[in-house]
């Protein structure tokens, strides 16, 4: 990925401390949510997503807000969708 996008934690994943699976607009992914450590991740938390790592967690009016202005980006918002469905970290 090349944009920091927000994704929706869906699951955590205890074999793996630092991943959990985000769903970003239908797009469910792992990504390592190791730079969070201090934060009390759960299910439907927000993060914003960049490059497999969970940067920040957002609220969700703030995620909601960052993807209504992506998707009205149009081809460049569905290439990042296209590029995340390719990716996934093991």
């Amino acid at each position: 990925m090349c944009l920091g996008i927000p994704g929706e934690l869906v699951e955590r994943l205890p074999e793996h401390e630092d991943l959990a699976v985000v769903d970003v607009s239908g797009v469910r992914r792992r990504i390592n949510i190791g730079l969070l450590a201090d934060e009390r991740l759960a299910p439907g938390d927000w993060v914003l997503v960049h490059v497999g790592f969970a940067l920040s967690k957002i609220s969700e009016k703030e995620a909601q807000a960052v993807l209504d202005y992506l998707r009205g980006l149009g081809q460049p918002y569905a290439d990042e969708l296209d590029a995340l469905r390719a990716s996934d970290i093991a």
